[in-house]
């Protein structure tokens, strides 16, 4: 299945969405088997979700939302793939993590100020060689995530920074414009 869905192609409303470029990194990032269990934290307009879901056609996507209108648009957008394999889990987590089964991979763009906790939760549910792939705006959040990396002896580690710029054009001209710098950080589990 090819990576990379264009971005205005997802419904996506007032609700914060991973860029497709962001996104490709981060699936590829997460090595998600066709068979691959997925809980996507924090999952937005389910646009990772949605692609998660067409990598893993034998498997399953969790999609962990605590906002309602989010809700609904990784419905919405399911529908609109066609993935029968992603279930919305209408919860702001670490809840709900312990009903879900083990998994092969953990995407975490939203934590709500919870990533400790989550992490504490989805370590006993990932399997063994499973990812998990967190991305962060925020320097805090990095630095959260890389220390209880760090401090892990099941986990190992790497991190990156990742600055895209888009063409825009301006009168007779085209120039480009930056997003915001999003750090990915990629945890394997070993132990």
């Amino acid at each position: 299945m090819q990576l990379g869905i264009d971005d205005a192609s997802f419904i996506r409303g007032q609700v914060p969405m991973t860029k497709q470029e962001i996104r490709i990194l981060v699936l590829v990032k997460a090595a998600i088997p066709p068979n691959g269990i997925v809980f996507d934290i924090g999952a937005g307009t389910g646009s990772l979700s949605v692609e998660a879901a067409r990598l893993a056609p034998e498997g399953h996507v969790y999609a962990l939302e605590r906002k309602e209108e989010a809700c609904g648009l990784i419905r919405q957008n399911a529908v609109k793939f066609d993935v029968t394999n992603l279930t919305v889990v209408p919860v702001e987590a670490p809840e709900g993590i312990d009903g879900l089964p083990d998994c092969d991979a953990v995407l975490i763009g939203g934590s709500g100020g919870h990533l400790t906790s989550i992490l504490d939760a989805v370590t006993p549910k990932l399997r063994l060689d499973g990812h998990i792939v967190v991305t962060c705006i925020t320097v805090q959040t990095l630095h959260r995530a890389i220390a209880y990396f760090r401090q892990s002896a099941e986990y190992t580690y790497d991190a990156c920074s990742v600055q895209v710029s888009r063409l825009r054009p301006v009168g007779p001209y085209d120039m480009m414009q930056a997003e915001n710098p999003v750090f990915i950080i990629t945890a394997k589990k070993e132990r």
